[in-house]
């Protein structure tokens, strides 16, 4: 008997069985607590085959987590169920069905710098101007349009501009190159089931049947792709439960469609709603202050979420001089809570709009010696010398892909250069071969110099004698043997040898491997050898779900922290035109951005502080801030103001205007007129006055020149090994010594 303590609205959840569900779960609420035991009921009560269930997630965290969860619940594993995030899902039912769909069972997918880099070479190819068709922008373009379901012909048939048009190109092409390269981008493995339902209605029925209950989590994140393929499976009155909150739909920017959601009602006209609005994490102040701002949107289902935790600190709202003032004043706050032991710096973070804002906050962590962690960085599998080996790899498993070989015959150098590359690639579209096959027939090529030839076809021949050693070789084994035989540790040595961390995650991928072997085992009806297994887990792992550094204080943005928490938060940043954002212009983008400040505040559980700068620099000019809309819904009981002071006058000036309920001020785009603003609330710095630099500590002025944004100031520090140094006095933050006066 699974025995877990469940309030009234998560017991009438786990405990339904037949039908469509919506669980409108919000922040906090115990969502993942409902999923799993009614996952762990389907097996233990209800007798139901773990074989047919799909639990769809969003992140392989979830999907793990999922999955240990419910094991601990069964005390035994879940064998045969399929849970995973929807890319991952779909890409094992490929693995099954790909002949069906004209791909063999070793197809690659290609991940965002993949695809880019595609894109990129099809643009060259169709001759087109790379400064008005930038490979990112077009790659955005294309999965915009798979999302939404339009293929490349509806795409050019609607294509109402010499932009568009060109994209319609290259969105035709790149769909014939990645059919060539035996290939799928992420995109591709949402839009190739829905294809093969559609050609093969008899696939579709046996997996109708085979999949019994349907789970989805975060379901107001589905885009319309997502959308069909689920209600494909749950045909018209199936046993669909969908778990998620409408006030936590944030990705509309990369296709989600709140629409999906809010009608879900309509959609399933038996569904049955059940709403956990019992928050477990936030204390009643920071709950109180959430459900004030998010209620100011119209285009919601409606909840209020509630809390049994009585008291807690207020809020406190920080108005700062500027953003390097902000960052100050915020850390000495975290540091002075480490130090009355309230907290530990791995219990804060600092949430921000955008990733730029990160910066002034890295540099004041450093300088004040807190450790920090940057989530949202560079990911694992996106280093080069990862993504060098596990090119090889998915060279050795599929020779047909072009972008796999591309960056392969490169590592290490081969004397092969662009043009010979551009020969081949010519050669290779003029038979219909791959640039593998082709380098192995390097002496018909055209153009190509003796030894150029003699290197491809070598190169040719090492890969077709390493892919039949492959076999069945666990990954590490395979990437042991490919890291020897390519001479990899010697060529990053003499590549860079300052750097012995790449040798580091090139020892990491093969323990990542080895890891995957010892967790991976044999999963029921799972196609491909191991090292194609690994590949597609490789290609799915995404910089989002990976952090730098260890421990210390978290920085990410609002979007990467949803799913998170923390006992304390920082929202930093909440000005208007920051946040919300400047281009948020229509009311859905406005209510998107109100979501995010509810997603933002709903993950601190006992402190959340809320900061804004009356200036900002942006662009090389200090502009001025107006308060955020958002601070205007939270009650004025429910928190305490906070006013920098620091002791430069450019940050006075600024201070001096009203922190909230102000007009917005307008925001100086001209340069003149930002240099004559800088000029006027600048200090009048004066030779041999005493100041003193965050890094470089006190000095002495001895030469000021130039005004407005141009003023430079020379300072002599105190430090010898720092010694003079003329500095740009918009950015150097120069702070009078204790008794000087600014003139």
């Amino acid at each position: 008997m699974i025995a877990v303590p469940l309030n009234d609205a998560q017991r009438e959840a786990v405990a339904h069985v037949e039908g469509p569900m919506l669980v409108l779960a919000g922040a906090g609420s115990g969502k993942t607590r409902v999923l799993t035991v009614r996952l762990a009921r389907l097996i233990e009560t209800q007798r139901v085959d773990p074989r047919r269930i799909l639990a769809v997630t969003f992140t392989n965290k979830a999907a793990a987590e999922m999955r240990t969860r419910v094991a601990q619940l069964l005390g035994r594993q879940p064998d045969g169920l399929w849970i995973g995030t929807f890319h991952a899902v779909c890409a094992r039912l490929l693995r099954r069905e790909a002949p069906h769909l004209g791909f063999s069972r070793t197809f690659t997918i290609y991940d965002e710098a993949d695809t880019e880099s595609l894109v990129r070479r099809v643009i060259d190819d169709l001759g087109l101007p790379p400064r008005l068709y930038s490979a990112r922008g077009v790659r955005h373009e294309i999965s915009r349009a798979k999302n939404t379901l339009t293929d490349s012909e509806a795409y050019a048939a609607a294509a109402a501009d010499p932009y568009r048009a060109g994209v319609a190109r290259v969105y035709a092409a790149t769909i014939q190159a990645l059919r060539r390269a035996n290939a799928m981008d992420f995109d591709d493995l949402l839009l190739h089931p829905l294809a093969l339902f559609a050609a093969h209605p008899e696939r579709l029925a046996d997996y109708r049947s085979r999949f019994q209950f349907l789970l989805v989590d975060e379901y107001q994140d589905t885009n319309r792709a997502q959308y069909v393929f689920l209600h494909a499976l749950a045909g018209e009155a199936g046993n669909l439960f969908v778990v998620g909150d409408d006030d936590q739909s944030i990705y509309g920017w990369r296709g989600a469609d709140l629409r999906n959601i809010l009608e879900f009602q309509r959609d399933f006209r038996t569904a049955r709603l059940v709403r956990l609005e019992e928050n477990y994490r936030s204390s009643r102040p920071i709950l109180d202050a959430a459900n004030s701002v998010i209620a100011a949107n119209t285009g919601r289902l409606g909840k209020t979420l509630r809390t049994r935790r009585e008291g807690g600190e207020r809020l406190t709202v920080v108005r700062a001089a500027d953003e390097r003032d902000e960052a100050e004043w915020l850390v000495r706050e975290f540091v002075g809570r480490v130090e009355r032991g309230e907290q530990a710096f791995d219990d804060i973070a600092v949430l921000v709009r955008t990733n730029a804002q990160t910066r002034a906050f890295e540099e004041e962590l450093r300088r004040s010696g807190v450790p920090y962690r940057v989530v949202g960085a560079v990911g694992f599998y996106e280093r080069r010398e990862v993504k060098d080996l596990v090119a090889y790899l998915r060279l050795l498993v599929n020779p047909d892909d072009d972008e796999a070989f591309v960056r392969a015959v490169s590592v290490p150098r081969r004397g092969i250069g662009e043009t010979s590359l551009v020969a081949l690639d010519d050669c290779a579209k003029q038979r219909g071969w791959s640039l593998a096959r082709t380098a192995g027939a390097a002496g018909r090529v055209p153009g190509l110099r003796p030894q150029v030839r003699e290197s491809l076809e070598r190169f040719a021949a090492e890969l077709a004698a390493q892919a039949r050693d492959l076999g069945a070789l666990q990954p590490a084994e395979a990437l042991r043997a490919l890291v020897e035989r390519l001479g990899y540790e010697r060529y990053l040595l003499e590549e860079d040898d300052t750097r012995p961390e790449r040798l580091e995650n090139v020892n990491e991928l093969i323990t990542a491997a080895a890891a995957w072997s010892e967790e991976a085992g044999a999963v029921d009806d799972e196609q491909g050898s191991p090292v194609e297994r690994f590949l597609v887990q490789a290609a799915l792992t995404t910089s989002a779900e990976v952090a730098s550094g260890e421990c210390g204080v978290t920085l990410m943005t609002l979007h990467a922290a949803k799913g998170l928490e923390f006992p304390v938060v920082a929202i930093a940043g909440l000005e208007e035109g920051l946040f919300p954002l400047a281009r948020a212009d229509t009311a859905d983008d406005l209510e998107e951005e109100r979501r995010l400040c509810y997603v933002g505040m709903t993950r601190a559980k006992n402190k959340l502080f809320l900061s804004f700068g009356a200036a900002r620099r942006r662009g090389g000019s200090l502009l001025r801030a107006a308060p955020s809309r958002f601070l205007d819904d939270v009650p004025q009981s429910l928190v305490e103001e906070r006013v920098t002071r620091p002791s430069w006058s450019v940050a006075r000036e600024a201070l001096r205007r009203p922190a909230r309920g102000a007009a917005p001020l307008a925001l100086v785009a001209d340069q003149g007129d930002a240099a004559a603003e800088t000029s006027d609330l600048a200090p009048r710095y004066r030779v041999g006055e005493r100041v003193r630099h965050r890094r470089f500590g006190a000095g002495t002025i001895r030469d000021v020149a130039g005004r407005g944004r141009d003023l430079k100031v020379a300072v002599e520090f105190d430090d010898e090994t720092v010694g003079l140094k003329q500095l740009l006095a918009l950015y150097a933050g120069l702070e009078r010594e204790e008794g000087e006066q600014w003139a």
